[in-house]
């Protein structure tokens, strides 16, 4: 039976701005997406009946039509039904190495890679933009899951333009086990406390976009000055999250007392990065902040940029 392995990168937000309601119920953004190195490995392959199976070690990983690997799956067998009874259902494991409900588009990640993965087994031949489309319609990280490296996402996040990539920066990611964080909950407690700052019309919203893309952080993406990066990075949603989960909030401020590029929480959370300028920075302020935050429930990564979404293993 044919075979693929694949590499799904976790994402960082280097910028997160809430513009505004949508009529769909979502917010209108405008985020700056990063692929790091710290990844899942998908193994899918094609299975002699027509279902569709998961394994995963990680506990907190589900292995139903919850999980969002088996919801790409499944919308691959009823996008393609020919070629589904053809060549049967796929049976997909996954290996975890990114933190579960992290912030970190560990699952969406999971399921562009089986997208991927049957577009391949299924010799199908769609393109990465015809991929995005298709991810569109699972999540709105997805469709950035599949091509990675550095992108501005507007929309609810699905709609992207590719910049200048980022490779040279490291990064250090930590997080406490036993915290949690609803992105529901963060949006919706945004909305409650600042939809007096939302842009509702059109030509207002073009015009916050607009404001990202001349934005300081641009700038110093296009060219690569670490320095300006670090201090241009930017999320709303720090501002219901960190008053709500105080140990989140010190472990940015244990972040930013190692003289870091610079730190902020990823997405909604509970993640927390700071930039380093090299392998050795990132591993020495992971050692500080240990140190510093002696609690056996808060976990580190080492980590740095990836130009690259899902990749094929071999």
């Amino acid at each position: 039976m044919q075979s693929y392995s694949l590499i799904a990168p976790a994402k960082i937000n280097l910028y997160l701005e809430i513009i505004g309601d949508r009529p769909d119920g979502f917010h209108e953004l405008v985020m700056i997406l990063q692929s790091i190195e710290l990844a899942d490995r998908i193994d899918i392959e094609a299975s002699d009946t027509q279902d569709i199976s998961i394994r995963c070690d990680h506990p907190q990983v589900p292995l139903d039509e919850t999980n969002l690997a088996y919801r790409a799956a499944k919308l691959m067998c009823d996008v393609f039904p020919k070629m589904h009874a053809n060549y049967g259902g796929v049976n997909i494991r996954i290996e975890k190495n990114i933190p579960v409900a992290a912030g970190l588009a560990g699952g969406s990640g999971n399921a562009a890679a089986v997208l991927v993965g049957i577009n391949l087994i299924w010799k199908l031949g769609l393109t990465q933009p015809e991929l995005q489309d298709l991810a569109a319609k699972l999540g709105s990280d997805i469709p950035f899951c599949i091509s990675g490296g550095t992108a501005i996402a507007t929309g609810r996040g699905e709609k992207l333009d590719e910049i200048k990539h980022l490779a040279d920066m490291w990064v250090v990611l930590a997080k406490y086990n036993n915290i949690g964080v609803s992105t529901p909950w963060a949006y919706q407690t945004y909305r409650q406390q600042y939809s007096d700052t939302y842009v509702s019309d059109t030509a207002g919203i073009k015009f916050r976009t607009k404001k990202v893309h001349s934005s300081p952080l641009l700038t110093a993406i296009a060219h690569q000055e670490s320095q300006e990066i670090g201090k241009s990075i930017h999320n709303d949603l720090e501002k219901v999250v960190l008053p709500e989960y105080p140990q989140v909030a010190e472990l940015k401020a244990a972040f930013a007392a190692q003289n870091v590029l610079g730190t902020m929480m990823s997405g909604s959370g509970p993640t927390v990065f700071a930039l380093c300028e090299s392998e050795q920075q990132a591993i020495a302020v992971r050692q500080q902040v240990r140190t510093q935050i002696s609690d056996p429930q808060l976990k580190f990564w080492v980590t740095k940029f990836s130009t690259s979404g899902i990749q094929t293993v071999g």
